[in-house]
């Protein structure tokens, strides 16, 4: 009866209210078992409760233990248990599970939400790659990751791998075509394979390989299957381009453009302009001059508006070139104006923006199609200014004018200034100058330029005054000009300040890190301060700049010798001629350091090619000549001083070097002969009478005694003329001394014109080198201030001196009668290379800046 609930009056409104529920019933909770086992372990682990109404009967229920064993509990109330377990279904505590939770989980149990008790997941079920649909997956996937490769290989210039790995793509797509016979398999995959064929026959092209190249184009072009192929008909007439194969080009340039739509403009216009080049590469410039005047109609461009100056500059055409250098200003380039990259200072952002698109690659393609735009417009000028008018003045006159109407405005200064230059090629001095002057009142960087170049041009025509003047204004026009800082130091080298000079070399290498023509002059000025270290340290940074100049790694050579480093001067000198095997300078320097050094044998070996590439220095000849007397090989040595008597037939000395090879050799009969010729030109020579007289004697000669008479005679002369030399000088001094005691110590200074400066031996003129002339400046040091232990004439007069002495009178006394005589022309500066025509810059010459094409450096 306990679970029968009697029906209640449904009108009875208050009904209920006095029933008691016992679930809420929270006196007996401190007398519950079960609830209290609950709070004192408080793991949560409790049985769920079941939904019962209140009155129902609850039995015993089970309790977990510790032990895992279920005890039953009776409640001692009639309402459900927290935690109890009801016909075996488990109750959640909350609404929501926690991860990992399982509330039927046992007391004791590990926490593991992720499972890893359970162990690892079974292994994935293998793929059988037996299946032909596998097999042919797999090749398809090897044929693209070779095509990838080869690619890649010939973007990093490796063609010859690209090429292999284009063959190995080929080969693996046949594979696969023959697997899909196989399986039955009718889909090709066509674009697979024209990938394929395409690849293969761009890289027999990249190769140079064109038969075969042209052969996998035709398979292509051939087959049905492939859309569009006829468009690599352009590939095949490039390939006949470069084979020089002229009309076959022009004939699958015109195929190619019959299977191009006109909806591909822009391709259309490239096949035309190529066309073009084609038929002036056959001097057919009408047909050529018809393709590019339809390109200029329809797109107009740059280089097709140049290449067609250029076709009727060779017809000579007047009206037509004035037309095409009007149409080629007016070519648009589509880029944008440089104002837009200027910052503002409102808009922090847009500022931002502007940095960052400043030098990104699109910017720097719109400054390269700038700079080609501007050097073709140049160089389109200066072709056809002497042709379409009377005169050159007169034609760059009207480019000027036309430039200045179109937006290259800033290009007409540029063609003036190259006016002025062409005026130069023509040796119209005058007109040049007055040209350049004309850019006084210009603008600071015309100025600027246009007075670098006066200075220049003034310094080559050793009027410093006039050169330090422009100099001075090409500096104040543009201070960060370092062709004008490198004129300037120059002009101030002239007036031997060299502290002062080396000054402006360094303001100029602080302007442009790059300029070489500073770094040199800087490095031969430190040469002149003797601050060699210095020196050193200029050129071996102009090394690294420069790899293959022959000047700075002579300069190299010669700042170790003086730092007394023989080895790394040899060094140098060696990769000097290896840039310059012919240099003879480079050569005769090399042999004289392996002679001072001590291997003869290799300073024999660089003499002998120095002489054999410039057979004239008197030097080499002298060496070469005092090298075969030493080793006694005295007939090989006359043809040295034979070829020193040609070059130098006012010195007797090298014609009594032949005769004395004569005789020392044996032959005394041309040794008589050479003695009587050198009397015949030299009467008063004692050394030749003196010969004459003994070989006269040794070959029982009746003119014994005439040639005794004419030598005595001499003899009696050279006294005489050395007394009076004597006495002269004695009454000289004799004179002085009276002087000075009639004075009474009052001395009366002398003032010395500039130009008795130069004859009492003071350095007074420096010349400028350009690069086109090379002319010796200046002594490196003042006299008395040699660098170097002794100079090469003192060097080889001491060989002469040590050559083997014998009992005749020859031997004893000539060596000092050759010096007496010699006098080495090149004085006491040191010796450098002049290459190729000899227009390397001597040892003390200055870089000015060149007058040419550009004349800013960039």
């Amino acid at each position: 009866m306990e679970h029968v609930h009697l029906a209640v009056d449904e009108d009875d409104l208050y009904s209920g209210y006095n029933d008691y529920n016992p679930t809420f019933d929270s006196e007996e909770l401190d007398n519950d078992v079960g609830f209290q086992q609950a709070v004192r372990t408080s793991h949560g682990r409790r049985p769920p409760m079941t939904a019962k109404f209140p009155g129902t009967a609850i039995g015993a229920r089970p309790l977990a233990s510790s032990f895992g064993s279920q005890i039953p509990v009776v409640s001692s109330i009639g309402r459900p248990m927290t935690g109890a377990v009801q016909d075996g279904a488990a109750r959640p505590m909350t609404a929501v599970r926690a991860a990992g939770y399982t509330s039927s989980l046992t007391r004791g149990s590990a926490f593991d939400p992720l499972g890893q008790s359970r162990g690892p997941a079974p292994a994935l079920e293998t793929k059988n790659e037996d299946t032909p649909e596998e097999k042919i997956k797999i090749l398809e996937k090897k044929v693209n990751d070779l095509l990838e490769e080869s690619c890649m290989a010939q973007s990093m210039g490796a063609l010859q791998l690209a090429l292999e790995k284009a063959k190995e793509a080929g080969r693996k797509e046949r594979a696969l075509v023959r697997q899909r016979e196989q399986s039955g398999n009718a889909d090709i995959n066509v674009d697979l394979t024209y990938s394929v064929l395409l690849n293969l026959a761009n890289q027999y092209a990249n190769n140079d390989m064109y038969p075969e190249a042209l052969n996998s184009y035709q398979v292509i072009v051939k087959n049905k299957m492939f859309s569009n192929a006829g468009r690599l008909k352009v590939n095949m007439a490039n390939i006949y381009f470069k084979q020089k194969n002229y009309p076959k080009a022009i004939k699958f340039y015109r195929m190619a453009l019959d299977q191009i739509s006109n909806a591909h403009k822009e391709m259309r216009i490239k096949i035309m302009q190529n066309i073009g080049v084609v038929f002036v590469r056959m001097g057919q410039y009408s047909d050529a001059i018809t393709s590019f005047e339809h390109i200029m109609s329809e797109s107009p461009n740059i280089k097709t508006g140049f290449n067609l100056i250029l076709c009727y500059y060779a017809i000579c055409d007047k009206e037509k070139m004035k037309k095409a250098f009007q149409k080629l200003i007016s070519v648009t380039l589509g880029i944008d104006d440089e104002d837009k990259y200027i910052a503002s200072n409102d808009d922090t952002i847009s500022n931002m923006v502007i940095e960052a698109i400043k030098n990104d690659k699109l910017h720097q393609m719109e400054r390269d199609l700038k700079v080609l735009a501007e050097k073709y417009i140049m160089t389109a000028a200066k072709l056809i200014a002497p042709a379409i008018e009377t005169s050159f003045a007169t034609g760059f006159d009207w480019c000027v004018d036309m430039v200045k109407s179109s937006q290259y405005v800033e290009l007409a200064n540029d063609l003036e200034i190259n006016k002025a230059i062409t005026y130069l090629r023509q040796k119209d001095l005058n007109q040049a100058v007055e040209t350049l002057k004309t850019f006084e009142k210009k603008d600071s960087r015309v100025k600027s330029a246009a007075a670098t170049n006066l200075s220049f041009l003034y310094f080559l025509e050793k009027d410093y005054d006039q050169a330090e003047r422009y100099a001075d204004m090409a500096m104040n026009a543009d201070r960060y000009n370092p062709a004008a800082l490198i004129n300037k130091g120059n002009t101030v080298i002239i007036k031997q300040d060299y502290e002062k000079a080396a000054e402006f070399y360094k303001e100029a290498l602080r302007n442009d890190s790059s300029c070489t023509e500073a770094l040199y002059n800087l490095g031969l000025n430190y040469i002149r301060l003797n601050r060699l270290e210095e020196a050193l340290d200029c050129f071996l940074k102009l090394h690294a700049i420069l790899r293959n100049s022959a000047q700075v790694m002579y300069q190299l050579a010669n700042l170790y010798e003086l730092l007394e480093d023989r080895q790394q001067a040899i060094e140098w000198l060696m990769q000097v001629i290896s840039v310059t095997p012919t240099d003879p300078e480079a050569l005769a320097k090399l042999g004289e350091l392996h002679y001072s050094e001590g291997d003869k044998s290799q300073a024999f070996q660089y003499y002998y090619e120095s002489f054999r590439c410039f057979p004239s220095k008197i030097e080499v000849i002298e060496w070469l000549g005092a090298y075969y007397i030493e080793t006694q090989f005295c007939e090989k040595a006359i043809q040295y001083f034979e070829r020193a008597t040609l070059i130098q037939p006012t010195q007797v000395k090298w014609q009594l070097m032949v005769a004395s090879c004569y005789r020392r050799s044996g032959n005394y009969q041309k040794a008589l002969e050479t003695y009587k010729d050198i009397h015949s030109k030299f009467p008063e020579n004692v050394e030749c009478l003196r010969f004459l007289v003994r070989l006269s004697a040794d070959m029982g000669l009746k003119e014994v005694q005439e040639y005794a008479t004419k030598l005595k005679k001499v003899e009696k002369m050279k006294e005489i003329k050395e007394q009076r030399v004597k006495s002269g000088r004695e009454g000289s001094a004799r004179g002085r001394r009276e002087g000075s005691a009639g004075s009474a110590g009052v001395s009366t200074p002398v003032l010395i014109s500039p130009k008795k400066a130069s004859i009492m031996g003071v350095a007074a003129d420096v010349k400028a080198v350009s690069h086109t002339e090379s002319k010796q400046l200046s002594p490196l040091l003042d006299s008395g201030k040699d660098i170097g232990n002794s100079t090469k004439g003192e060097r080889l007069s001491a060989k002469m001196r040590s050559l083997p002495a014998s009992n005749e009178p020859y031997e004893t006394s000539s060596p000092k009668e050759i010096d007496a005589s010699y006098v080495d022309p090149l004085g006491p500066q040191m010796e450098r290379p002049k290459t190729g025509a000899r227009k390397r810059m001597d040892d003390d010459d200055f870089a000015d800046e060149e007058l040419g094409d550009d004349l800013l450096p960039e």
